[in-house]
């Protein structure tokens, strides 16, 4: 699985409007070395399930016809600085963050509450390299929002 390896992966949701689907996914990432390892993409589409303005319940389709279950079993519910997503048979799971670090300690109380409050095990959980230059942020059409000054490391050109 691409997962194993990736690096620089970035994630953006959009709510959408009007169409057969309620969230775009935009999911790009690096094939392996964070900037000198290929670039993919890997489109998505999204429906909430439920109450469409406060569910963590998600359906996510990698391509048609499959809709996975996409479960949002945490969040920072002051600022959705982060969230977990769990998946029903506890096989796979993702913490996400908006920044490309995460205090380690967030981190720490985030896979305690996997194992102990969700019943995961941590089996081959990695976290997601993240090397970024000013280039690489701008070849992806980020912002200093999303990828803020402080996490560039100097251009490697």
């Amino acid at each position: 699985m691409f997962e194993k390896t990736s690096s620089n992966a970035v994630e953006k949701y959009t709510l959408v409007q009007n169409k057969s689907f309620d969230i775009d996914i935009d999911f790009q990432y690096n094939q392996d070395e964070p900037i000198s390892s290929k670039l993919k993409s890997f489109p998505q589409k999204g429906w909430v399930q439920g109450d469409k303005s406060n569910s963590g319940d998600w359906k996510v389709s990698p391509f048609w016809p499959a809709k996975m279950p996409y479960k949002i079993i945490e969040v920072d519910d002051k600022d959705y600085s982060y969230c977990v997503i769990g998946y029903p048979s506890r096989e796979y799971c993702w913490i996400m963050a908006r920044k490309p670090v995460m205090d380690d300690s967030l981190y720490e109380s985030l896979t305690k509450k996997l194992v102990d409050k969700h019943q995961y095990t941590l089996d081959g959980l990695r976290k997601v390299p993240q090397k970024w230059t000013r280039a690489e942020r701008e070849k992806r059409g980020l912002t200093s929002a999303e990828i803020p000054d402080e996490f560039l490391t100097p251009d490697l050109n």
